[in-house]
């Protein structure tokens, strides 16, 4: 019976040293491999985060050659990296309403279409203070420029505003203190007669218009010259509610209408119009004529392959009353002697210059209304004076015009 119960331990004893073994067995094996588990890329960052920074191995595994990215991050470089520009101080609203100059390099197309921008709130958030914009469209030179000095000395501007239109280059050599020196707008060639006449003026005034404080344009030439003194010629500008666009309506008037061009524009014959080249009008209108796309490019074409189409002596009349426009006084304000069946008006000379002549031409006809009422001021600026004619203006204008 002992014999018998010593077996049955022995056979019971020995699946237990054989499971202890197994386990031993095992154990070792993992032992082995564990430096590898570690290191896998599935539980190694769990494992670096509970293990202390300080006893954590440094480890720069080399990056697989299908993944361009580095792992860890590379350590911050010794060059600071620039910190970032500020954003640009933004335009005030002084800066908007008034270009600090006249130079700029926007095409004709660019500046008419920014030019015809105009606010439609009509109560303005500065004080201001309308200012008078004076258009010279001249050749190549101011022959008359020391009058035209003379006229603006004396007075800020702020209320008033100069640009020149020349045939390029200007040929003049102006001091810089000057009221005329930086005052060239960007301009191209002109022809008497030609349609780039008209292409001018409307240059002439869509650069006036970026200036949102000029309120009347006044168109001159290099004969032109002032019959008044600044302080009147402001005043009867600024306070006028009407335009003076030559604008009339005859026999004549009707000789360069061509029904082919003019009628699929839908210009009748009854709506053509013939004035003066040389207009003073308010910013509605100049923002009208700068906006114009439908009836201008049938007078353009008109003078396609001809010379002396004048089209500068019917476009803005013929505008205006297509338009519809009541505020125009129908009459321009600067004094021109036209002479029977001459082609061009009559030329002052210095022998010209006398007190009748400025008499003469400030009355005019005697016939003028001016907001409603009779007027003895007729017209404010006259031409043509010839540049001889400088010396024996500049020697009146103290005791005839005022100034000087």
């Amino acid at each position: 019976m002992a014999a018998t119960h010593s077996g049955s331990s022995l056979l019971k004893a020995v699946p237990m040293l054989l499971l202890f073994s197994s386990g031993f067995i095992l154990g070792m094996i993992s032992i082995a491999n564990f430096p590898k588990f570690y290191e896998s890329p599935l539980l190694s960052p769990m494992l670096h985060s509970l293990v202390p920074s300080s006893s954590r191995p440094i480890m720069q595994p080399s990056p697989s050659p299908e993944t361009p990215c580095v792992w860890p991050p590379p350590l911050p470089s010794s060059t600071p990296t620039p910190a970032p520009s500020p954003p640009s101080t933004p335009t005030g609203l002084m800066g908007f309403l008034a270009p600090s100059g006249v130079t700029h390099n926007m095409t004709d197309e660019e500046l008419l279409w920014r030019a015809s921008m105009a606010p439609r709130v009509s109560r303005a958030p500065y004080s201001r203070v309308p200012k008078v914009a004076f258009l010279f469209l001249v050749r190549a030179k101011l022959p008359l420029r020391l009058l035209w000095e003379k006229f603006f000395a004396g007075h800020g501007k702020e209320l008033y505003s100069i640009y020149v239109h020349s045939d390029p280059p200007f040929a003049a050599s102006l001091p810089t203190d000057s009221v005329f020196y930086g005052r060239m707008i960007p301009s191209q060639r002109t022809t008497w007669g030609d349609a780039n006449l008209v292409e001018a003026e409307r240059r002439l005034l869509a650069n006036g218009l970026l200036d949102l404080s000029n309120e009347r344009f006044a168109l001159l030439s290099e004969s032109c010259i002032p019959i008044f003194d600044f302080p009147t010629v402001y005043a009867h500008l600024t306070g006028s509610n009407d335009s003076f666009v030559d604008c009339f309506d005859n026999a004549g008037a009707h000789a360069r209408y061509r029904p082919a061009l003019f009628a699929p524009h839908n210009i009748t014959a009854a709506q053509w119009r013939k004035g003066s080249q040389f207009f003073e009008m308010d910013r509605a209108l100049a923002v009208e004529v700068v906006s114009d796309e439908r009836y201008f490019p049938a007078f353009r074409d008109s003078c396609a392959g001809r010379r002396g189409c004048l089209i500068d002596e019917h476009y803005i009349p013929t505008l205006v009353s297509l338009l519809r426009w009541r505020r125009n006084a129908n009459r321009t304000l600067t004094y021109t002697e036209w002479r029977p069946r001459r082609p061009h008006p009559r030329s002052h000379g210095a022998r010209d210059v006398t007190e009748e002549l400025f008499g003469k031409m400030r009355g005019g006809a005697g016939n003028c209304t001016y907001n409603g009422k009779a007027s003895d001021v007729c017209f404010v600026f006259a031409r043509k004076f010839s540049p001889d004619a400088l010396a024996p203006l500049l020697e009146l204008a103290p005791k005839v015009i005022g100034f000087g």
